[in-house]
């Protein structure tokens, strides 16, 4: 067999084996992105479940500053 042809074949297994590689990778990043992202939207409704109440509506106290620590 030449060895021009041996060569060629190599590096095109070799290419071939790297892009499943790389496919591979891309895979476990998306998951672990969309992992991250859900985590993100269970802090962020959380969140918003434990927000300061409003300012009171009527009455004296709590009408004009919200004090709430």
């Amino acid at each position: 067999m030449d060895v021009g042809i041996s060569s060629s074949v190599s590096a095109s297994l070799y290419m071939n084996q790297a892009q499943t590689a790389e496919q591979a990778q891309m895979q476990v990043f998306k998951d672990a992105l969309e992992t991250q992202s859900e985590q993100v939207t269970e802090v962020m409704a959380s969140a918003d479940a434990g927000a300061q109440p409003d300012l009171a509506k009527e009455g004296s106290v709590g009408t004009q500053i919200n004090t709430f620590a």
